[in-house]
């Protein structure tokens, strides 16, 4: 429970770091997969809700291919950091892509199209889906805003269902890793 406080408290300060910049309220419902919420979901939820809200502040800086490709793959890492993606886990994810505000600014079909592709190999050869995933991540290494912001769509996707599991904080601390940020950034 620390972590999320830490992480709540990492957006609560950028977000007031970028004062009039952020918009207004953003929070387009809520997205439960109906796994284990526990205690603390409204901090989980609240949380989830700052990251979109940061991200949909810096919507027009992040209209790229490369963001794109790279955002896909760290929602397929995440969905499949057990080894496993359920087709309703498969689907609530592909929800949360198609109505995610920042990733509007892409076509739906190759958001999906590129999301399935990663699940498909990750649960074919986990490892080798896992580096061809990495290198799509690696490919905005040298975009600081475009990194930052896939690392925080996997915190995103990774929370949405109100639990935040050991594996896919390590598949986002190696995200982390290849995209040469630190972790602790993200409080991860």
């Amino acid at each position: 429970m620390a972590m999320w406080d830490r992480i709540k408290d990492q957006a609560k300060s950028l977000q007031q770091s970028r004062g009039a910049q952020t918009p207004g309220a953003h929070t387009p419902g809520a997205h439960g997969g109906g796994h284990g919420s526990g205690s603390g979901g409204g901090s989980r939820a609240q949380l989830v809700s700052m990251l979109k809200s940061q991200l949909s502040s810096m919507k027009t800086e992040l209209k790229s291919g490369a963001y794109r490709d790279a955002s896909m793959a760290m929602c397929a890492l995440v969905a499949a950091a057990d080894g496993q993606v359920d087709p309703a886990e498969r689907q609530h994810v592909e929800s949360m892509i198609v109505g995610n505000d920042v990733l509007q600014n892409f076509p739906a079909d190759q958001l999906r199209q590129r999301f399935n592709k990663h699940v498909d190999h990750l649960l074919a050869n986990f490892q080798m889906g896992k580096a061809e995933a990495m290198q799509e991540i690696a490919k905005v290494a040298k975009k600081p805003t475009e990194a930052r912001a896939v690392i925080q769509t996997g915190i995103v996707i990774a929370g949405s269902d109100g639990y935040f599991a050991q594996a896919e904080q390590y598949v986002i601390r190696e995200a982390c890793a290849a995209l040469g940020l630190r972790p602790e950034e993200f409080n991860v």
